[in-house]
């Protein structure tokens, strides 16, 4: 169902946006609360800045399902550097090592076989940058000041991890696909597949593609979303009664 709309206050609705690169989360929920002069309106799961990918946003009393979408399985396209770790685990970071790699130093084969040690259930290790909270403080807070705590590891489900493409250099790439459970971080995924292979990694790209079933490709661009005429913006928004058996 898609609802036409002459009063943005009244529209309880499901509107799906691929974020682009640069913006957080919720500035973006933030642009479209103002664009649209709605009451209420949240994500359902946070993309780094540097991260693209699909966001789905609840408006007004939509926002009451999610949580439900928040819990979906999140499927992702990445690339990790090896031979390079940064303080984010990601290409936002400081870098605190560099290893590079010499010609036959590293095989395909062993990059195989740590793909298959980090499928199923693994545990990980939440980063310090991360909007994950101690003690009523986030841990990115903590540790721009230099803070550093101990941190419990936890457990997260990594449902396929597939490796696409290695380009071996002194920097090698790894493109990979995840599809994994709420809460992982795909940048540990990476910061750790680099430290077993004993050269340290960190995430250049990620791009989400799907929230459980739902795919970017059913997603509008946010810019072009925030460039619509009023009387085109309701054909972006759905009726959260679709997204319930999801």
């Amino acid at each position: 169902m898609i609802y036409m709309i002459y009063n943005m206050n009244m529209i309880d609705g499901i509107l799906m946006i691929d974020k682009p690169e640069g913006i957080s989360s919720a500035k973006a929920v933030s642009k479209i609360k103002k664009k649209l002069h709605l009451n209420k309106a949240g994500h359902t799961g946070t993309l780094d800045p540097f991260a693209t990918g699909l966001l789905i946003v609840c408006l007004n009393h939509a926002t009451k399902i999610a949580g439900y979408l928040s819990d979906l399985d999140k499927t992702y396209l990445g690339t990790m550097i090896l031979g390079i770790a940064t303080d984010t685990q990601d290409l936002t970071g400081k870098v605190i090592k560099v290893n590079p790699i010499k010609p036959n130093q590293l095989k395909l084969e062993e990059i195989e076989d740590v793909f298959k040690k980090y499928r199923g259930e693994i545990s990980q290790i939440p980063p310090m940058f991360s909007a994950k909270k101690s003690q009523g403080q986030k841990l990115y807070q903590l540790a721009r000041k230099g803070i550093k705590i101990e941190l419990t590891p936890r457990k997260v489900k990594i449902f396929q991890l597939n490796l696409l493409r290695v380009k071996f250099d002194r920097y090698s790439s790894i493109t990979f696909q995840v599809k994994c459970s709420k809460g992982t971080y795909v940048r540990t995924i990476a910061h750790d597949i680099g430290e077993y292979l004993g050269w340290g990694a960190y995430l250049s790209h990620l791009k989400r593609t799907h929230i459980g079933k739902i795919s970017v490709n059913q997603a509008i661009k946010l810019d072009d979303f925030l460039k619509l005429p009023f009387e085109e913006q309701g054909k972006y928004i759905l009726d959260p009664q679709n997204f319930k058996e999801i």
